[in-house]
């Protein structure tokens, strides 16, 4: 029976995610166009963009998870919440918002999702946005969202993910990832997101499956088929494709770039925004991400829940800097983590970063 279960929270979880990225596409396009962008994006405390594609994926998402498993012990774990979103000058955001959920809600019935019988309230909008207001922790089911991964990339017409996971007393149970400007022909990230060809991807797993799998995106549908994902062969650093964050303040580029020199790694580092950076080891785009995030910064389980599990399942290790598995059961943070995160195509890679970690530490300056 609990199998049974965990099987529809994976399909529809799948299935809200190819609804979700539709929007994000929709809005995206918006975006570029000069007269749209200004009041389609807000500034957080942090300074981070949040946009009407933010507020709108967790509308949804939140919306369907009550629909199909009732909204009543629903625990969601979520990036953004209603305070900016509530207030009287963001009437006008709160409109853009109202108006992108109900056109990607009244598509819902082509993903195989409920639908709204009438467009939701603005009130009801909010209600679904502010339902995701968990905290998680080491006890009981918690979906764990995303919205838009990567707001940079979003307004910058580059990478981001829409991420959704389900964590267990504090075990990732399963992860989707929405990748709507992965460019799926095999040149992958490397020919760049602009490039003419396929682009945009869902990615899924299940822990303990042993298999991760990616779907195309299709507008305005669900796709039949699903392609198998595996991670590269490649042990070898001197072939190696390093990731890591654009922004400098999410990571150390200097240490990242020393720690590289020491392995051999001879390519170029592929600077990506957002969890995408898992998506390309676990379809073999590239072997190595890392993060060394300054002291100051805490790392939040929404931004790797999703990735870790999709990377593991296709082959791949993703551990802490010493080592150590991420622990996703002290609620919104990933409390405890050693130095860094350390995402690999394969263990002997794994095994000479970590070696390469210890070494370049004492004399790094973090």
């Amino acid at each position: 029976m609990a199998e049974e279960f965990l099987a529809t929270e994976m399909d529809t979880a799948v299935r809200v995610v190819h609804l979700a990225s539709s929007l994000c596409v929709k809005v995206q396009d918006k975006l570029r166009l000069p007269s749209s962008a200004n009041g389609h994006v807000k500034s957080k405390d942090d300074d981070s963009p949040v946009t009407v594609a933010d507020w709108g994926v967790q509308a949804i998402v939140s919306w369907v998870l009550a629909q199909v498993f009732g909204g009543q012990n629903l625990s969601i774990v979520a990036e953004e919440d209603t305070e900016s979103l509530s207030k009287a000058e963001s009437l006008g955001l709160l409109g853009a918002v109202s108006s992108a959920v109900n056109e990607a809600l009244s598509e819902a019935s082509k993903y195989g999702l409920p639908k709204p019988d009438k467009p939701l309230e603005t009130t009801e909008i909010l209600e679904a946005i502010g339902r995701c207001n968990s905290l998680g922790g080491p006890k009981g089911r918690h979906w764990v969202l995303d919205p838009v991964d990567g707001t940079l990339g979003f307004v910058r017409g580059d990478q981001y993910a829409v991420a959704l996971a389900l964590i267990e007393n504090g075990k990732v149970l399963l992860g989707v990832l929405g990748c709507p400007n992965y460019p799926v022909k095999k040149e992958g990230l490397s020919n760049g997101c602009n490039q003419p060809g396929t682009k945009g991807c869902v990615m899924y797993a299940k822990k303990g499956s042993g298999q991760a799998w990616m779907q195309p995106l299709i507008p305005g549908g669900y796709p039949e088929a699903a392609t198998l994902l595996k991670v590269s062969s490649v042990d070898d650093p001197v072939l190696a494709t390093v990731c890591e964050p654009v922004e400098r303040a999410n990571s150390n580029h200097l240490f990242t770039a020393g720690l590289a020199n020491s392995m051999g790694v001879r390519k170029k580092p592929l600077r990506v925004y957002s969890m995408v950076k898992y998506a390309a080891i676990a379809c073999g785009d590239a072997e190595v991400f890392m993060k060394f995030a300054q002291s100051s910064y805490k790392e939040k389980i929404w931004d790797h829940a999703a990735g870790v599990v999709i990377v593991e399942e296709a082959g791949g290790v993703v551990t802490d800097a010493g080592g150590r598995n991420l622990d996703f059961s002290k609620g919104v943070y990933l409390e405890g983590l050693d130095r860094g995160i350390i995402a690999c195509s394969g263990q002997v890679l794994h095994e000479k970063l970590i070696g390469a970690v210890y070494a370049s530490w004492e004399s790094s300056s973090l």
